[in-house]
């Protein structure tokens, strides 16, 4: 088991590969459709509206050296106003893939977490970048979000809806597995090249009537 402290360094990112084991501590952000949309449109490929300059000085300390969850919970708010997770489970990543790399590079994003896996943008960018992308257990949101100890912001669920916003999370001993790694190596293609190769060899062996 690789433990992993965020904000994370370059150096640690290098010495995770397809496979490994993690337990992540620190803080880290949700980001779903929506928030790709607005970082890609907003940060990434245009100029940033002076309204916006909040969210921007709360978003770049955030995701330099972090992470960004594919994620869309399902929350509670205490008679304090505390908001609480009560399912964290990952969303598929795929969605993401037009943005995805791009904002890697331009925010200095050291890992995604997701399910499903992701394309060759993003794995070039992780090889490119140094990041990995990691893969969350489906089907355990209630066993995900006893590990997120603290909500510590929240922005944009306002206009995006809950599910969509920015949530700034605290996790202690988070889950995952890397499956794309810095090193151009990426479990979901491989899974999907042997299994293109066993259904060609499936294909070649049906007899001719």
């Amino acid at each position: 088991m690789n433990k992993i402290q965020l904000p994370i360094s370059a150096d640690k990112i290098e010495t995770l590969h397809v496979g490994d084991l993690v337990s992540i501590d620190g803080v880290m952000v949700t980001a779903r459709d929506a928030a790709h949309k607005y970082l890609f449109e907003n940060y990434v490929h245009g100029t940033l509206p002076a309204e916006e300059k909040p969210y921007a000085d709360k978003l770049y300390p955030l995701l330099k050296d972090g992470f960004i969850y594919h994620c869309g919970p399902i929350v509670r708010q205490d008679d304090q106003g505390h908001w609480h997770f009560v399912a964290a489970g990952p969303t598929t990543s795929i969605r993401e893939e037009p943005y995805q790399g791009e904002i890697i590079e331009h925010f200095g994003v050291r890992g995604v977490i997701g399910k499903g896996g992701m394309g060759e943008k993003t794995l070039e960018a992780c090889r490119h970048s140094k990041a990995v992308y990691l893969h969350a257990v489906g089907g355990a949101a209630s066993l995900l979000a006893s590990h997120v100890k603290e909500v510590i912001d929240v922005f944009k669920h306002d206009v995006f809806g809950l599910p969509e916003g920015f949530w700034v999370i605290r996790v202690e001993d988070f889950p995952a597995v890397v499956t794309i790694d810095c090193h151009g190596e990426s479990l979901h293609r491989a899974v999907q090249d042997n299994s293109d190769a066993q259904f060609a060899r499936l294909v070649d062996e049906i007899p001719d009537d």
